[in-house]
């Protein structure tokens, strides 16, 4: 008959000193490996994008059901939702959704949201198909990427697109600036 394994904190320890010693040894390798992932050596890395929004609830229905991002965490106060934080359904980004205050603006001029995903016209026909309404259908830009427009229920605007394997290719970005010249000089 095996014995029964005992889980380390389970374990008696004879001396308090000891336990006490393990114990912060263990806090140490834990909060030593938080670290270094959170960190990544010195370099810096993305966390999420804060949406500021009138209704954090209208916004979640928009994003899951719509988008389908995962909730991770949300904060109510007072009954009302007024934080919630998702997962992109591929891949590791996260967004933050945040209670606007009563006076404050949703504007986002100069900022877009960029969402890439491979079948891009099918997802924006299954968009279409639940009655969202997407300000550009989908179309080849010059630099090579596939792109479709639409704004979020606060009308944060949004991309997406399918980009492949053109994403990190420079090529793609002077071909489009060739293009722009040469239209310019030809009118």
């Amino acid at each position: 008959m095996k014995k029964p394994v005992r889980k380390a904190s389970a374990k008696k320890v004879r001396h308090p000193r000891f336990a006490k010693r393990v114990a912060v040894k263990r806090a140490r390798k834990v909060e030593t490996r938080t670290s270094a992932n959170l960190h990544s050596g010195g370099k810096l890395t993305f966390n999420h994008a804060m949406i500021y929004v009138k209704e954090v609830d209208r916004a979640l229905r928009f994003y899951q059901d719509l988008l389908g991002f995962k909730l991770i965490e949300d904060f109510r106060y007072e009954g009302t939702q007024v934080y919630a934080r998702m997962s992109a359904p591929g891949g590791d980004g996260t967004i933050a959704l945040h209670q606007a205050g009563p006076s404050d603006s949703l504007s986002s001029d100069g900022v877009r949201l960029y969402f890439e995903v491979r079948d891009l016209d099918d997802f924006c026909q299954k968009l279409q198909q639940k009655g969202f309404f997407i300000t550009k259908l989908p179309r080849m830009m010059p630099w090579g990427w596939r792109h479709a427009y639409l704004n979020d229920p606060d009308g944060h605007e949004i991309s997406l697109y399918w980009a492949g394997e053109n994403r990190m290719k420079k090529t793609m970005m002077r071909a489009a600036g060739q293009l722009s010249k040469a239209a310019t000089q030809s009118s």
